[in-house]
């Protein structure tokens, strides 16, 4: 697992051990948000070269999480904030055709993050 490139991850809060033992447990339970949310973020060719698909998906689901605590006031306003909310919403919006698609691959990101930090937590 490499999860260079993945600044979400790649905090000292984080072992780098216990985020793939995390996210294997994560992964199998939650296989088809993970394969949802990479069709709408990654374009076929791109999943098949990217062997860190999954840590990329947990990675933009962190991110969410992130925008969400700003969105709501949890957390201070940044300059770069509303840049990083229109591309979340960019990315996750594309090609689809009402709010309540976009919502619902948002709830899933941020419901993803939530369970990671979760069982991250409970591992020793």
């Amino acid at each position: 697992m490499s999860i260079a490139g993945m600044y979400m991850l790649n905090v000292p809060e984080y072992q780098e051990e216990k985020i793939q033992q995390a996210l294997d447990m994560l992964y199998i339970d939650r296989k088809n948000e993970f394969r949802e949310l990479s069709e709408v973020l990654l374009t076929e060719k791109a999943l098949k070269a990217m062997p860190n698909w999954k840590e990329f998906v947990l990675n933009f689901s962190l991110d969410v999480e992130e925008a969400f605590k700003t969105w709501s006031g949890q957390n201070q306003l940044l300059s770069s904030s509303p840049q990083k909310a229109l591309t979340i919403l960019r990315q996750l919006g594309h090609d689809k055709t009402s709010m309540n698609q976009l919502v619902h691959l948002l709830n899933m990101s941020y419901n993803l993050s939530l369970e990671f930090k979760e069982i991250y937590k409970r591992l020793k």
